[in-house]
């Protein structure tokens, strides 16, 4: 059963739950400062609505590291060789995208007359092979 909304008990999880492993307490800590068994805490990890908070959580937690990541990317792929952390610190400075570009030269658009001739012409050639 989904949970409608989340209760002190839930918040004060997550934000144990969404601490780095070697800053998290274990899961019989939180369930204790919780007031569950430990089990439930691994049933609300299944949860969809628990699941969406803790993940907002650790992105909170997160983001004042972000400036540092992404500066070392660069230092990281040099280093390594590493192609892909090259990939993803050109991507996150805007220098590479999955986008396509398609240009076209015809500023007219299609000539439907003309590739209508084109296409009897090739019937034509066809019927007479």
């Amino acid at each position: 059963m989904a949970f409608k909304s989340l209760n002190t008990e839930h918040y004060v999880a997550i934000r144990y739950l969404a601490l780095p492993k070697s800053e998290r307490p274990t899961v019989e800590k939180i369930a204790e400062e919780c007031g569950v068994h430990r089990a439930t805490i691994f049933e609300w990890k299944k949860d969809p609505l628990f699941d969406t908070e803790l993940k907002r959580q650790m992105v909170r937690n997160s983001t004042d590291m972000l400036p540092d990541l992404i500066e070392s990317l660069p230092k990281i792929a040099i280093r390594d060789g590493n192609a892909a952390m090259a990939k993803l610190a050109l991507q996150i400075n805007g220098l590479l995208t999955d986008k396509v570009e398609v240009e076209t030269k015809d500023s007219g658009g299609t000539d439907v007359e003309a590739l209508a001739k084109r296409i009897a012409a090739l019937q034509k050639r066809k019927d007479t092979e």
